[in-house]
């Protein structure tokens, strides 16, 4: 059985330490201890993950097709006369997206810029940590 502590369940949900703890509180993800420390079982993390990732925002999930959406900041910009390289940090993420020039001026990225990269693969490499 593989087991999370806090910290490390946070993490792979996206959201902080206190929030895991109040929703271990208030019973939404079981969670016992183990060896001094609060650790939640990988199914019934999984399990709330899923449960999180079926909830899309209703306001987006009519006009967007992608699902996998990370909010983050711009790091860098770089252009020429018709692409843009645009880096940009999502959590502990760097992403690096192409694009038009065109866009990247539409948009005003620069770096500072809240962004949300929407991400829609055909193909997405799984590997063990």
């Amino acid at each position: 059985m593989t087991t999370y502590r806090i910290a490390e369940a946070a993490d792979l949900l996206g959201v902080s330490d206190d929030t895991v703890r109040r929703w271990v509180e208030a019973g939404r993800v079981p969670a016992q201890q183990h060896d001094g420390r609060t650790v939640v079982d990988g199914a019934d993390l999984a399990a709330l993950a899923a449960s999180l990732a079926d909830a899309p925002d209703p306001a987006r999930a009519s006009a967007v097709s992608a699902r996998n959406r990370l909010v983050g900041i711009v790091t860098r910009v770089r252009k020429d006369t018709v692409m843009a390289q645009v880096d940009m940090v999502c959590g502990p993420y760097r992403l690096v997206s192409l694009m038009s020039a065109e866009a990247a001026d539409d948009l005003a990225l620069a770096p500072g810029s809240r962004v949300v990269a929407s991400v829609k693969s055909t193909n997405v490499v799984v590997e063990l940590p």
